[in-house]
This record gives C-alpha cells, sequence and structure tokens, in this order.
C-alpha cells in the first residue's frame, strides 16, 4: 500500500453543509475501497491564482490516505465527474514526505496543547 494526498477545491457558491457533504462522499469513497484516512485538513476559502470557471475564491481540502494504486484512477474519475469540485491533486507520497508530514502534524499538536494549557 502506498500514501497519497489529494487536495481538491470545491466551488464556494456551496454552503458549509454543502461542503461538508461533498468532503464527506470522498472520505467514505475511499474508506469503502479499502483505503486507509491518515489525516485531513480543511484549509478553507483561499484566493485562486487564476479563475477557474469564472470563480476567483475556492474551498481547499487536503486527504491524506494509504491506498493501492488502483484505487487512484478510480477516485480521480469521481472528482471529474463531480460539478461541486473545480480542481484537484493527487501526489504518491515518498518516505522523506510522509516522515515531513508526520513532524509538521506533531509540531502543530504540541503548539496546540501549550495553547491550551496557557489558557486553562
Amino acid at each position: 500500500m502506498n500514501q497519497y494526498e489529494t487536495v481538491f477545491i470545491v466551488t464556494p457558491v456551496l454552503s458549509d453543509d454543502q461542503m461538508k457533504e461533498a468532503v464527506k462522499k470522498y472520505q467514505d469513497y475511499l474508506k469503502q475501497h479499502g483505503a486507509e484516512i491518515v489525516h485531513e485538513e480543511h484549509w478553507g476559502m483561499r484566493k485562486l491564482a487564476y479563475p477557474i470557471q469564472k470563480k476567483t475564491t475556492g474551498l481547499y481540502h487536503l486527504i491524506e490516505y494509504k491506498a493501492e494504486g488502483s484505487l487512484i484512477a478510480e477516485l480521480e474519475t469521481q472528482l471529474k465527474r463531480d460539478e461541486r469540485i473545480i480542481r484537484f491533486l493527487t501526489v504518491k507520497l515518498d518516505k522523506h514526505a510522509i516522515t515531513y508530514n508526520e513532524k509538521k502534524r506533531k509540531k502543530a499538536q504540541e503548539a496546540q496543547t501549550v495553547t491550551t494549557e496557557a489558557q486553562a
């Protein structure tokens, strides 16, 4: 099993519930097809580098998961067919990228713990 990272941009005209529904659809799709979700992040509304479908902003979401290579083509086909998704990118992570992501998550978690303790 390889580790992958998929970032997709959801159209900004959706409500918050519709956006969560779109994200949940792909989480469920991955789980149903044997993938193990390692991490995910919602990056929120961001300005696009150039207009896509006459839109200048989009809602970004990242999912990091372990899956078989054959699942990627099926997932990307689903993303292409979904009108709510404007763009997506899937990257296969090598051992260095996996280590970097783990360190980054650990550092963010420690910072959050320190902040929580300081507020208490």
